[in-house]
């Protein structure tokens, strides 16, 4: 699997894709809102992106761009396979896969410098706090995380940081987070945690992680996630998420759609022996009533973007 993430102009969104379904991807652009695509790396960098433009008997507009505005470059190329093997370079950051096309430097103009936050000491700590806390949780994107920046000060008369100056202090912040999993070595509890959901998700378990933002809203909401098949489900919303981050372990709801104790608590049978077969301690007093906990836990949730 390539390490990208792949954004089409019909709004899907495809992560992780194989050589082959990169290659199927590019070979289908060209109709009617369904022209480009944007491959970004994982974890995403700022201004760092490969992207092609495609209409019916036309070329291909190809484009990458390393960082700077004075890094951003353009070809034309008359067909997909010219595009397919530079794309699939570029995401496997082969030596010289641009080396096939003609490059030309696209003029992007002076970057427009962004002034520093106007904030004082208090509200400076309390906004970075938050992001912080929002990114360790590992669910965010970048852009997810600008718009947070953005919006968390806001009050009925007073925006105090700019759409700029959020994006630019969510990729500070960002790039300091992409710095330290570098340093992660093997598997991290929270991918432990996906396994078993998954695992979960295959048994007719509806699984999901960091599901809505409380528990009234999963409990409201959870039902319309599952297939027709669904025996029950398992989530954890974004207020646990905050928590383990936090360091203190990760709640887990779950129940059985017919909603009797019998099922439910079978349900939580199947999600400790899951939880348990990935190396994760869960601690439940097999109340049916209770939540399980999953405890100690060391949250470390590489980002995508």
């Amino acid at each position: 699997m390539l390490a990208i993430v792949v954004k089409t102009e019909n709004w899907e969104r495809h992560v992780r894709v194989s050589a082959e379904e990169l290659a199927g991807l590019v070979r289908r652009i060209g109709g009617d809102g369904d022209r480009f695509l944007v491959v970004q790396r994982i974890p995403d960098l700022p201004d760092v992106f490969a992207q092609v433009w495609h209409e019916a008997d036309g070329d291909y507009t190809l484009e990458y761009r390393d960082g700077a505005a004075d890094r951003h470059f353009q070809a034309m190329v008359d067909g997909p396979e010219v595009v397919i093997a530079a794309m699939t370079g570029w995401a496997r950051q082969e030596a010289g896969w641009d080396g096939g096309s003609a490059w030309s430097l696209l003029d992007m103009g002076p970057a427009r410098e962004v002034p520093p936050l106007d904030l004082d000491e208090d509200e400076r700590t309390e906004l970075e706090k938050r992001v912080r806390e929002v990114l360790v949780g590992g669910y965010t994107s970048r852009a997810g995380l600008a718009e947070l920046a953005e919006d968390y000060l806001v009050t009925n008369d007073r925006r105090p940081v700019s759409r700029e100056q959020a994006q630019a202090l969510a990729d500070r912040l960002w790039l300091e987070r992409v710095a330290e999993q570098v340093e992660w070595q093997g598997e991290t509890d929270p991918e432990r945690l996906t396994r078993a959901f998954t695992v979960l998700q295959d048994a007719g378990i509806t699984a999901r992680e960091n599901f809505t933002c409380c528990r009234s809203c999963g409990q409201s909401e959870i039902g319309g996630e599952g297939g027709p098949d669904a025996r029950g489900f398992v989530y954890f919303h974004t207020q646990c998420t905050d928590s383990a981050a936090a360091g203190h372990g990760l709640m887990l709801l779950y129940g059985g759609f017919d909603g009797s104790s019998e099922t439910t608590a079978a349900i939580g049978h199947e999600v400790v022996a899951a939880l348990e077969a990935v190396g994760l301690h869960a601690e439940w007093d097999h109340d049916p009533a209770q939540a399980i906990t999953i405890t100690p836990l060391d949250w470390r949730r590489r980002l995508v973007g």
